[in-house]
């Protein structure tokens, strides 16, 4: 059982219900989020009842969930959820592009992928700042100097941020330039960060661990939640088989499995799952035909001096075929292409184009 507080619920009134869950026998487990507090209940919740629950001051829901992932459950919440980005939806009825350099190299180049990935009809820009990688030779990134690169393409081009942080000592700052949070795969199951990103107030991306089941992956997800943060995005990008001609195997079937068991999001990285960039746009196909949210995609103006990931990453005739697909396919599903914010809105709004159609996003 868990019991979600409202937003202006006091300490007393979470001390008192506190009270009462121990005199009942059971051990109470108070998250304290930025914008809600959720007390889980350990033990015999049989001599509880939700009416009387629900009727204690500062209560907003009491819920009963059989799943050992509770907050993330569609037994917690029946309806898909919609998180929005910097003014960006990502969430049931739309597809949303996000596109960009997997690693941010120099101010130019982050721009030109930036404006490559706008073209392409994404709405989100990627970039990694940070780059946790399998050599301790390759790569690591530029830190905070591509944090500020980011920053000024954001201004530039006027997409949000997506970008990953690895240390849970780097949360804070990563936050402070970042639209969304992103959590890779090699860190799936790091419960410091999990729960670090899970109290900053920030959209998170948690990307599948490349040999996590699904319910590891949801219970990854539960701990961010249990923190008070339910703006979460699933991302499935892959895991490790005995197949060795791609460098990942995409798990597309996890799309709409996760989709029954969970409310949050989920989106597809046919970049890192299939490795080379002739499997990107037929992937993306897939993905997007079977019912993802959205996809993360590798861009770089010259992918042969890219230094990361070049292999993968979509560049010249690529683009404009990517910005067909984002054209064509998201209708046929019954599904608006999120666009990037228009000036001026906020986390809570944004701007859903129905390609067609010319549906708005709620106000």
């Amino acid at each position: 059982m868990v019991i979600v507080m409202s937003p202006t619920s006091s300490e007393a009134d979470i001390d008192a219900i506190a009270d009462a869950v121990i005199e009942a026998g059971c051990e109470p487990s108070v998250s304290r989020g930025v914008s809600r507090t959720i007390i889980g209940l350990v033990g015999d919740v049989g001599r509880l009842t939700t009416s009387d629950l629900r009727a204690m001051a500062g209560v907003a829901d009491v819920v009963t969930v059989a799943t050992s992932y509770k907050l993330v459950s569609r037994d917690h919440h029946l309806e898909r959820s919609t998180v929005w980005v910097g003014g960006v939806p990502i969430g049931p009825g739309s597809t949303t592009l996000i596109a960009g350099p997997c690693a941010v190299e120099t101010h130019e180049q982050t721009l030109r992928a930036a404006e490559m990935a706008k073209a392409a009809g994404a709405a989100l820009l990627r970039g990694g700042a940070y780059k946790p990688r399998t050599s301790p030779y390759a790569f690591q990134g530029l830190g905070e100097a591509g944090l500020r690169i980011l920053a000024d393409v954001r201004e530039q081009t006027g997409l949000p941020i997506v970008t990953e942080v690895v240390d849970p000592a780097d949360v804070d700052l990563v936050a402070s330039y970042a639209d969304m949070l992103q959590v890779g795969t090699r860190n799936m199951q790091n419960f410091a960060l999990l729960q670090a990103v899970g109290g900053v107030g920030k959209p998170v991306m948690l990307k599948r661990g490349m040999n996590a089941t699904i319910e590891e992956w949801l219970m990854a997800a539960e701990y961010i939640a249990q923190r008070g943060n339910l703006d979460i995005v699933l991302c499935e990008r892959g895991i490790r088989t005995f197949e060795t001609a791609t460098r990942n195997t995409l798990d597309i079937s996890a799309v709409p499995t996760v989709q029954r068991l969970s409310h949050l999001p989920v989106i597809v990285d046919p970049s890192h799952s299939g490795g080379r960039r002739d499997l990107v746009l037929p992937l993306a196909c897939a993905a997007t035909a079977i019912g993802a949210d959205g996809l993360i995609i590798d861009i770089h103006p010259h992918p042969a001096q890219a230094l990361c990931d070049g292999a993968q990453a979509l560049t010249g005739d690529d683009i404009r075929e990517l910005a067909r697909i984002m054209a064509f396919f998201p209708p046929l599903a019954g599904r608006a292409r999120a666009h990037p914010p228009t000036p001026g809105t906020t986390s809570l709004q944004g701007t859903l184009l129905l390609v067609g159609a010319g549906r708005g996003a709620p106000a």
